[in-house]
């Protein structure tokens, strides 16, 4: 074993490394032509499921696909080509479409079931780094992913060659997406127990405080009843309504700040003259994640939730969003 490397020799080797896994991406580039959008066709029309297979490696590289290929609008699922020749090739109905990734293209486990999909009549589409291959002949679409070399100075541990196969399948998923219309809060119905799904998901409503909870003073008030409502209500400001309950104005810990270095009077001072007037609010009916962005950019940490009249109908802060993991 070879110690005698220094740090900036390691680094060398690592930069080596990727910088011959950045040559195998851009080998990609030109090679994304017809046959890449007769791949993306064939998935578009299929009516059931992409079903992934590889071995070894392209099986790690296939299954992470076909992750992403169920979660962005396109049904699909991984099959050990092993297992998939001791009966489990009968999980492919005739209205699926295999896509098999095989660097060599000779795999001898993914070639034993090619006749059964054959027999079934699904469509083939192949990921393969020899366009001379058996697979890549007998596939229905090729789509070749062969790299100038490996990472690996012995050229054998698949490195960027599997680095290319998770790029185009990315690709082939990405463009899938867009082709789909495929949306956002398609992505979080996909993802309904992650933060991902809550942040998506989840409106102002879903929320926000309502009633007796949310903090509001009439214009009239003074000072010190505002700051009481503050303290009450635990929401770090109130919001200042009219008869109607329109809102005029907010008053947060900022106003009162303001308020004090002018010596306003507690039991004088009305809060329409320390109150914000345009203060930042939003809608019901707007994501949580908008409530989060309109926080962060205004530096704010509680926002009044107003309807289309611009009446009080709810307040949150920032340990609400919190709570409900949107933040």
């Amino acid at each position: 074993m070879d110690l005698d490397y220094t740090d900036q020799g390691l680094i060398d080797l690592g930069r080596a490394a990727l910088s011959i896994e950045i040559d195998g991406l851009k080998a990609q580039l030109p090679r994304l032509g017809s046959e890449f959008a007769r791949a993306c066709r064939i998935c578009l029309n299929c009516r059931g499921r992409i079903v992934v297979t590889g071995m070894g490696k392209s099986g790690h590289i296939g299954g992470k696909l076909a992750a992403t290929l169920a979660s962005t609008g396109t049904p699909a699922f991984f099959m050990h080509p092993g297992e998939a020749s001791h009966g489990d090739v009968g999980m492919i109905t005739r209205d699926d479409v295999v896509l098999a990734l095989s660097n060599s293209g000779e795999t001898d486990e993914i070639m034993t079931i090619v006749p059964a999909l054959k027999r079934l009549g699904v469509a083939l589409i192949a990921f393969t780094g020899n366009p001379a291959s058996a697979l890549a002949r007998i596939a229905t679409v090729h789509l070749d992913i062969g790299v100038p070399a490996e990472a690996c100075p012995l050229n054998l541990a698949p490195t960027a060659s599997t680095t290319a196969a998770l790029a185009v399948g990315d690709a082939l998923a990405v463009a899938l997406l867009k082709a789909r219309g495929f949306t956002e809060e398609d992505f979080a119905r996909s993802h309904p127990a992650g933060a991902l799904g809550r942040r998506l998901l989840l409106h102002v409503k879903d929320i926000m405080r309502t009633g007796q909870a949310v903090p509001r003073v009439s214009p009239a008030a003074t000072l010190g009843e505002g700051l009481m409502e503050v303290t009450r209500k635990g929401l770090g400001m109130t919001a200042i309504v009219d008869e109607a309950d329109r809102v005029l104005g907010v008053f947060t810990d900022g106003d009162l700040r303001r308020a004090l270095d002018r010596a306003a009077d507690l039991h004088r001072t009305r809060m329409d003259e320390v109150m914000t007037r345009g203060a930042k609010r939003v809608h019901p009916g707007a994501l949580a994640a908008e409530a989060v962005l309109m926080m962060e950019t205004h530096r704010i940490t509680s926002l009044i939730v107003v309807d289309a009249q611009d009446v009080l109908v709810g307040a949150l802060n920032v340990h609400d969003l919190l709570r409900a993991g949107v933040v």
